[in-house]
Protein backbone atom coordinates (compact mmCIF):
# COMPACT_ATOMS: atom_id res chain seq x y z
CA UNK A 1 0.00 0.00 0.00
CA UNK A 2 1.25 3.47 -0.90
CA UNK A 3 2.53 5.33 2.20
CA UNK A 4 0.29 8.35 1.58
CA UNK A 5 -2.80 6.16 1.12
CA UNK A 6 -1.98 4.30 4.34
CA UNK A 7 -1.49 7.58 6.20
CA UNK A 8 -4.85 8.84 4.96
CA UNK A 9 -6.47 5.59 6.08
CA UNK A 10 -4.85 5.97 9.50
CA UNK A 11 -6.25 9.49 9.90
CA UNK A 12 -9.73 8.29 8.92
CA UNK A 13 -9.33 5.63 11.59
CA UNK A 14 -8.44 8.33 14.12
CA UNK A 15 -11.63 10.23 13.28
CA UNK A 16 -13.63 7.06 13.98
CA UNK A 17 -11.67 6.57 17.20
CA UNK A 18 -12.46 10.14 18.32
CA UNK A 19 -16.20 9.45 18.07
CA UNK A 20 -15.77 6.17 19.94
CA UNK A 21 -13.79 7.72 22.79
CA UNK A 22 -16.22 10.63 23.14
CA UNK A 23 -19.10 8.19 23.71
CA UNK A 24 -17.35 6.23 26.51
CA UNK A 25 -18.12 7.59 29.99
CA UNK A 26 -16.73 4.82 32.20
CA UNK A 27 -13.11 5.73 33.02
CA UNK A 28 -11.67 2.20 33.25
CA UNK A 29 -13.35 1.18 29.99
CA UNK A 30 -12.12 4.35 28.30
CA UNK A 31 -8.51 3.93 29.44
CA UNK A 32 -8.33 0.31 28.32
CA UNK A 33 -9.82 1.28 24.96
CA UNK A 34 -7.14 3.97 24.53
CA UNK A 35 -4.19 1.65 25.24
CA UNK A 36 -5.63 -1.03 22.96
CA UNK A 37 -5.89 1.52 20.14
CA UNK A 38 -2.40 2.88 20.86
CA UNK A 39 -0.86 -0.57 20.49
CA UNK A 40 -2.84 -1.11 17.28
CA UNK A 41 -1.96 2.27 15.70
CA UNK A 42 1.76 2.11 16.55
CA UNK A 43 2.00 -1.62 15.77
CA UNK A 44 3.40 -2.18 19.26
CA UNK A 45 3.40 -5.27 21.47
CA UNK A 46 1.89 -3.40 24.43
CA UNK A 47 0.74 0.07 25.46
CA UNK A 48 0.09 1.79 28.77
CA UNK A 49 -1.21 4.97 30.38
CA UNK A 50 0.36 6.70 33.35
CA UNK A 51 -1.75 9.38 35.02
CA UNK A 52 -0.26 12.49 36.59
CA UNK A 53 -1.50 14.06 39.82
CA UNK A 54 -0.36 17.67 39.53
CA UNK A 55 -1.27 18.59 43.12
CA UNK A 56 0.81 15.74 44.56
CA UNK A 57 3.36 15.87 41.72
CA UNK A 58 3.07 12.10 41.38
CA UNK A 59 2.99 9.89 38.29
CA UNK A 60 1.57 6.38 38.44
CA UNK A 61 0.51 3.51 36.21
CA UNK A 62 -3.22 3.27 35.68
CA UNK A 63 -3.82 0.81 32.84
CA UNK A 64 -1.94 -1.32 30.32
CA UNK A 65 -2.82 -3.81 27.60
CA UNK A 66 -1.12 -6.47 29.73
CA UNK A 67 -3.08 -5.44 32.83
CA UNK A 68 -3.41 -9.02 34.00
CA UNK A 69 -0.42 -7.89 36.06
CA UNK A 70 -2.51 -6.21 38.81
CA UNK A 71 0.42 -4.61 40.59
CA UNK A 72 0.94 -2.23 37.65
CA UNK A 73 -2.08 -0.19 38.67
CA UNK A 74 -1.02 2.56 41.03
CA UNK A 75 2.69 1.77 40.69
CA UNK A 76 4.54 5.04 41.32
CA UNK A 77 6.99 6.25 38.68
CA UNK A 78 9.37 9.09 39.64
CA UNK A 79 9.24 12.38 37.78
CA UNK A 80 13.02 12.60 38.02
CA UNK A 81 14.79 9.61 36.54
CA UNK A 82 12.11 8.19 34.27
CA UNK A 83 11.17 8.55 30.62
CA UNK A 84 7.51 9.20 31.51
CA UNK A 85 8.59 11.83 34.04
CA UNK A 86 10.68 13.57 31.38
CA UNK A 87 7.68 13.59 29.01
CA UNK A 88 5.47 15.18 31.72
CA UNK A 89 8.10 17.79 32.67
CA UNK A 90 8.99 18.73 29.09
CA UNK A 91 5.58 18.17 27.44
CA UNK A 92 7.28 16.53 24.47
CA UNK A 93 7.13 13.06 22.89
CA UNK A 94 9.99 10.59 23.25
CA UNK A 95 11.06 7.85 20.84
CA UNK A 96 13.75 5.39 21.92
CA UNK A 97 15.03 2.35 20.03
CA UNK A 98 16.68 0.68 23.05
CA UNK A 99 15.76 1.90 26.53
CA UNK A 100 18.96 0.35 27.98
CA UNK A 101 20.93 3.06 26.24
CA UNK A 102 18.88 5.86 27.81
CA UNK A 103 19.83 7.12 31.28
CA UNK A 104 16.24 8.25 31.89
CA UNK A 105 14.92 4.67 31.81
CA UNK A 106 13.25 3.62 35.07
CA UNK A 107 13.40 -0.16 35.59
CA UNK A 108 11.08 -0.29 38.59
CA UNK A 109 8.16 -1.44 36.43
CA UNK A 110 10.23 -4.18 34.86
CA UNK A 111 11.43 -5.39 38.27
CA UNK A 112 7.87 -5.49 39.60
CA UNK A 113 6.24 -7.16 36.59
CA UNK A 114 8.99 -9.07 34.72
CA UNK A 115 7.81 -7.36 31.52
CA UNK A 116 10.87 -6.43 29.48
CA UNK A 117 10.74 -3.10 27.66
CA UNK A 118 12.98 -2.75 24.62
CA UNK A 119 11.73 0.20 22.56
CA UNK A 120 9.31 2.92 23.56
CA UNK A 121 7.26 5.70 22.03
CA UNK A 122 5.71 8.03 24.60
CA UNK A 123 3.55 11.13 24.19
CA UNK A 124 2.14 13.58 26.75
CA UNK A 125 -1.60 13.67 27.41
CA UNK A 126 -2.40 17.39 27.40
CA UNK A 127 -5.76 19.16 27.59
CA UNK A 128 -6.53 22.79 28.44
CA UNK A 129 -2.77 23.37 28.68
CA UNK A 130 -2.54 20.84 31.52
CA UNK A 131 -0.60 17.56 31.45
CA UNK A 132 -2.77 14.76 32.82
CA UNK A 133 -0.56 11.81 31.96
CA UNK A 134 1.52 9.88 29.45
CA UNK A 135 0.52 7.43 26.72
CA UNK A 136 3.20 4.86 25.86
CA UNK A 137 3.55 2.31 23.07
CA UNK A 138 6.08 -0.39 23.95
CA UNK A 139 8.21 -2.74 21.83
CA UNK A 140 7.60 -2.01 18.14
CA UNK A 141 6.80 -5.13 16.15
CA UNK A 142 9.55 -5.25 13.56
CA UNK A 143 11.95 -2.32 13.28
CA UNK A 144 11.81 0.99 15.12
CA UNK A 145 9.03 3.46 15.83
CA UNK A 146 8.73 5.96 12.96
CA UNK A 147 7.84 9.61 12.48
CA UNK A 148 4.39 8.52 11.31
CA UNK A 149 3.91 6.39 14.47
CA UNK A 150 4.79 9.41 16.59
CA UNK A 151 2.50 11.72 14.63
CA UNK A 152 -0.45 9.32 14.91
CA UNK A 153 0.13 8.65 18.61
CA UNK A 154 0.26 12.40 19.29
CA UNK A 155 -3.15 12.81 17.65
CA UNK A 156 -4.52 9.86 19.61
CA UNK A 157 -2.98 11.34 22.78
CA UNK A 158 -4.78 14.62 22.23
CA UNK A 159 -8.10 12.84 21.68
CA UNK A 160 -7.46 10.62 24.70
CA UNK A 161 -6.66 13.55 27.01
CA UNK A 162 -9.90 15.33 26.11
CA UNK A 163 -11.92 12.12 26.54
CA UNK A 164 -10.30 11.33 29.92
CA UNK A 165 -10.93 14.83 31.26
CA UNK A 166 -14.54 14.82 30.01
CA UNK A 167 -15.16 11.42 31.62
CA UNK A 168 -13.68 12.59 34.91
CA UNK A 169 -15.86 15.71 34.85
CA UNK A 170 -18.94 13.64 34.05
CA UNK A 171 -18.27 11.23 36.90
CA UNK A 172 -17.46 14.01 39.34
CA UNK A 173 -20.53 16.07 38.42
CA UNK A 174 -22.70 12.98 38.86
CA UNK A 175 -21.08 12.23 42.22
CA UNK A 176 -21.24 15.86 43.37
CA UNK A 177 -24.94 15.99 42.50
CA UNK A 178 -25.58 12.94 44.68
CA UNK A 179 -23.34 14.33 47.42
CA UNK A 180 -25.20 17.65 47.54
CA UNK A 181 -28.48 15.75 47.73
CA UNK A 182 -27.16 13.76 50.71
CA UNK A 183 -25.99 16.94 52.44
CA UNK A 184 -29.52 18.28 52.66
CA UNK A 185 -30.65 16.01 55.52
CA UNK A 186 -27.83 16.73 58.02
CA UNK A 187 -27.83 20.43 57.08
CA UNK A 188 -31.57 20.63 57.65
CA UNK A 189 -31.11 18.95 61.05
CA UNK A 190 -28.37 21.41 62.00
CA UNK A 191 -30.46 24.37 60.88
CA UNK A 192 -33.43 23.22 62.96
CA UNK A 193 -31.24 22.47 65.98
CA UNK A 194 -29.56 25.89 65.99
CA UNK A 195 -32.96 27.58 65.60
CA UNK A 196 -34.30 25.68 68.62
CA UNK A 197 -31.26 26.57 70.72
CA UNK A 198 -32.15 30.24 70.29
CA UNK A 199 -35.64 29.73 71.71
CA UNK A 200 -35.91 31.03 75.31
CA UNK A 201 -38.32 28.30 76.41
CA UNK A 202 -35.79 25.47 75.83
CA UNK A 203 -35.12 23.57 79.07
CA UNK A 204 -31.56 22.55 80.13
CA UNK A 205 -32.37 18.90 79.32
CA UNK A 206 -33.67 19.80 75.87
CA UNK A 207 -30.63 22.05 75.36
CA UNK A 208 -28.28 19.14 76.11
CA UNK A 209 -30.18 16.82 73.76
CA UNK A 210 -30.05 19.36 70.91
CA UNK A 211 -26.29 19.90 71.43
CA UNK A 212 -25.78 16.13 71.26
CA UNK A 213 -27.77 16.03 68.02
CA UNK A 214 -25.60 18.82 66.56
CA UNK A 215 -22.47 16.90 67.52
CA UNK A 216 -23.82 13.70 65.94
CA UNK A 217 -24.77 15.43 62.68
CA UNK A 218 -21.40 17.22 62.54
CA UNK A 219 -19.59 13.88 62.83
CA UNK A 220 -21.84 12.49 60.10
CA UNK A 221 -20.99 15.42 57.79
CA UNK A 222 -17.28 14.91 58.44
CA UNK A 223 -17.53 11.19 57.65
CA UNK A 224 -19.57 11.93 54.53
CA UNK A 225 -16.99 14.43 53.25
CA UNK A 226 -14.07 12.03 53.89
CA UNK A 227 -15.87 9.15 52.20
CA UNK A 228 -16.82 11.36 49.27
CA UNK A 229 -13.18 12.34 48.72
CA UNK A 230 -12.06 8.69 48.93
CA UNK A 231 -14.65 7.60 46.37
CA UNK A 232 -13.90 10.55 44.10
CA UNK A 233 -10.19 9.65 44.00
CA UNK A 234 -10.95 5.99 43.34
CA UNK A 235 -13.44 6.67 40.55
CA UNK A 236 -11.25 9.26 38.83
CA UNK A 237 -8.20 6.99 38.82
CA UNK A 238 -6.21 9.23 41.17
CA UNK A 239 -5.94 6.68 43.99
CA UNK A 240 -2.56 4.98 44.37
CA UNK A 241 -2.13 1.32 45.29
CA UNK A 242 1.14 0.48 47.07
CA UNK A 243 1.61 -3.28 47.15
CA UNK A 244 3.30 -5.14 49.98
CA UNK A 245 3.15 -8.62 51.44
CA UNK A 246 0.29 -8.57 53.95
CA UNK A 247 -0.24 -10.97 56.85
CA UNK A 248 -3.97 -11.69 56.98
CA UNK A 249 -3.71 -12.70 60.64
CA UNK A 250 -2.25 -9.28 61.48
CA UNK A 251 -4.77 -7.49 59.21
CA UNK A 252 -7.71 -9.20 60.93
CA UNK A 253 -6.24 -8.73 64.41
CA UNK A 254 -5.57 -5.02 63.85
CA UNK A 255 -9.12 -4.48 62.57
CA UNK A 256 -10.63 -6.40 65.49
CA UNK A 257 -8.60 -4.33 67.97
CA UNK A 258 -9.78 -1.07 66.37
CA UNK A 259 -13.44 -2.17 66.50
CA UNK A 260 -13.28 -3.96 69.88
CA UNK A 261 -14.84 -1.16 71.94
CA UNK A 262 -17.75 -0.89 69.48
CA UNK A 263 -18.18 -4.66 69.54
CA UNK A 264 -18.21 -4.65 73.37
CA UNK A 265 -20.77 -1.83 73.37
CA UNK A 266 -23.01 -3.82 71.01
CA UNK A 267 -22.30 -7.09 72.92
CA UNK A 268 -20.96 -8.72 69.77
CA UNK A 269 -18.09 -11.23 69.74
CA UNK A 270 -15.50 -10.96 66.94
CA UNK A 271 -13.73 -14.22 66.06
CA UNK A 272 -10.88 -14.95 63.63
CA UNK A 273 -10.63 -18.27 61.81
CA UNK A 274 -7.68 -18.73 59.45
CA UNK A 275 -5.52 -21.80 58.68
CA UNK A 276 -2.01 -21.93 60.11
CA UNK A 277 -0.44 -22.28 56.66
CA UNK A 278 -2.27 -19.31 55.09
CA UNK A 279 0.16 -17.50 52.73
CA UNK A 280 0.68 -13.75 52.75
CA UNK A 281 -1.40 -11.66 50.38
CA UNK A 282 0.23 -9.13 48.07
CA UNK A 283 -1.96 -6.02 48.34
CA UNK A 284 -2.11 -2.42 49.52
CA UNK A 285 -2.26 -2.90 53.32
CA UNK A 286 -3.91 0.44 54.13
CA UNK A 287 -6.62 0.05 51.52
CA UNK A 288 -7.34 -3.57 52.47
CA UNK A 289 -7.59 -2.48 56.10
CA UNK A 290 -10.11 0.17 55.00
CA UNK A 291 -12.20 -2.55 53.32
CA UNK A 292 -12.11 -4.98 56.26
CA UNK A 293 -12.82 -2.21 58.79
CA UNK A 294 -15.84 -1.09 56.80
CA UNK A 295 -17.24 -4.63 56.51
CA UNK A 296 -16.47 -5.40 60.16
CA UNK A 297 -18.07 -2.15 61.32
CA UNK A 298 -21.23 -2.96 59.37
CA UNK A 299 -21.27 -6.54 60.66
CA UNK A 300 -21.14 -5.25 64.25
CA UNK A 301 -23.65 -2.41 63.77
CA UNK A 302 -26.25 -4.57 62.05
CA UNK A 303 -25.84 -7.59 64.35
CA UNK A 304 -27.94 -8.92 67.20
CA UNK A 305 -27.01 -8.39 70.82
CA UNK A 306 -24.87 -11.39 71.89
CA UNK A 307 -24.21 -12.04 68.20
CA UNK A 308 -20.96 -13.04 66.50
CA UNK A 309 -18.84 -11.74 63.63
CA UNK A 310 -16.35 -14.18 62.11
CA UNK A 311 -13.38 -13.13 59.99
CA UNK A 312 -12.27 -16.02 57.77
CA UNK A 313 -9.69 -16.53 55.04
CA UNK A 314 -8.48 -19.32 52.79
CA UNK A 315 -6.26 -19.61 49.75
CA UNK A 316 -6.02 -21.98 46.77
CA UNK A 317 -4.98 -21.89 43.10
CA UNK A 318 -3.16 -18.55 43.50
CA UNK A 319 -6.31 -16.91 44.82
CA UNK A 320 -7.36 -15.76 48.26
CA UNK A 321 -10.80 -15.46 49.77
CA UNK A 322 -11.55 -13.12 52.69
CA UNK A 323 -14.91 -13.50 54.42
CA UNK A 324 -16.71 -11.29 56.94
CA UNK A 325 -19.71 -13.22 58.32
CA UNK A 326 -22.24 -12.05 60.89
CA UNK A 327 -25.21 -13.53 62.75
CA UNK A 328 -27.40 -10.47 62.27
CA UNK A 329 -30.90 -10.07 60.88
CA UNK A 330 -29.87 -10.40 57.24
CA UNK A 331 -30.54 -8.11 54.30
CA UNK A 332 -33.96 -7.94 52.60
CA UNK A 333 -33.89 -9.58 49.17
CA UNK A 334 -35.09 -6.43 47.39
CA UNK A 335 -32.14 -4.46 48.83
CA UNK A 336 -29.41 -6.91 47.76
CA UNK A 337 -29.04 -5.60 44.19
CA UNK A 338 -28.61 -2.01 45.43
CA UNK A 339 -26.04 -2.63 48.20
CA UNK A 340 -22.97 -1.36 46.34
CA UNK A 341 -24.66 1.72 44.88
CA UNK A 342 -23.48 5.11 46.12
CA UNK A 343 -25.41 6.51 49.12
CA UNK A 344 -27.69 3.46 49.29
CA UNK A 345 -28.83 2.44 52.77
CA UNK A 346 -31.25 -0.33 53.67
CA UNK A 347 -34.56 1.39 54.40
CA UNK A 348 -35.41 -0.78 57.41
CA UNK A 349 -32.24 0.25 59.29
CA UNK A 350 -31.26 3.71 58.01
CA UNK A 351 -32.99 5.51 60.90
CA UNK A 352 -31.48 3.18 63.52
CA UNK A 353 -27.85 2.92 62.43
CA UNK A 354 -25.62 5.87 61.45
CA UNK A 355 -23.74 5.70 58.15
CA UNK A 356 -22.88 7.52 54.94
CA UNK A 357 -24.02 4.94 52.39
CA UNK A 358 -20.59 5.12 50.70
CA UNK A 359 -18.62 2.44 52.56
CA UNK A 360 -19.58 -0.47 50.34
CA UNK A 361 -19.06 1.56 47.15
CA UNK A 362 -15.56 2.46 48.33
CA UNK A 363 -14.84 -1.15 49.33
CA UNK A 364 -15.90 -2.41 45.91
CA UNK A 365 -13.70 0.15 44.15
CA UNK A 366 -10.68 -0.86 46.25
CA UNK A 367 -11.23 -4.58 45.67
CA UNK A 368 -11.64 -4.04 41.93
CA UNK A 369 -8.48 -1.92 41.98
CA UNK A 370 -6.72 -5.07 43.24
CA UNK A 371 -8.21 -6.99 40.27
CA UNK A 372 -10.58 -8.76 42.62
CA UNK A 373 -14.32 -8.99 43.22
CA UNK A 374 -16.69 -8.78 46.17
CA UNK A 375 -20.01 -10.56 46.64
CA UNK A 376 -22.64 -10.75 49.35
CA UNK A 377 -24.76 -13.65 50.57
CA UNK A 378 -27.58 -13.08 53.02
CA UNK A 379 -30.68 -14.79 54.30
CA UNK A 380 -33.31 -12.92 56.26
CA UNK A 381 -33.06 -13.79 59.94
CA UNK A 382 -29.83 -15.77 59.53
CA UNK A 383 -27.09 -13.20 58.91
CA UNK A 384 -24.89 -11.93 56.10
CA UNK A 385 -21.53 -12.85 54.55
CA UNK A 386 -19.35 -10.55 52.44
CA UNK A 387 -16.83 -12.53 50.39
CA UNK A 388 -13.78 -10.89 48.78
CA UNK A 389 -11.95 -12.74 45.99
CA UNK A 390 -8.38 -11.57 45.28
CA UNK A 391 -5.37 -12.73 43.27
CA UNK A 392 -2.86 -14.07 45.78
CA UNK A 393 0.18 -12.73 43.95
CA UNK A 394 0.22 -9.15 42.73
CA UNK A 395 4.00 -8.90 42.53
CA UNK A 396 6.29 -10.98 40.36
CA UNK A 397 9.33 -12.53 42.05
Amino acid sequence: MDANIKKLADYRRLIEISRDLASTLDLDTLLYRIVTLAAEIANAAEASILLYDDAARQLHFQVATNMELPNMRGLDVPLEGSIAGWIVSNRKPVRIGDVRDDKRYFNGVENATSFETQSILGVPLITKNKVIGVLEALNKKGGDFTDVDEELLLVLGYQAAVAIENTRLFQQSDLISEFVHELRTPLASLSTATYLLLRPEISPKQHEQIVNNIHSETLRLSALASSFLDLSRLESGRAHFKYEKVSIEKLFSDCREIMQSKADEMKVKVEIEIPDDLPELEADPDKMKQVILNLLSNAIKYNRSEGTVTLRANASDEKMKLIVQDTGYGIPEEAMKHLFKKFFRVHETEDKVAGTGLGLSISKQIVQGHRGSIEVKSKSGEGTSFIIHLPLRALRD
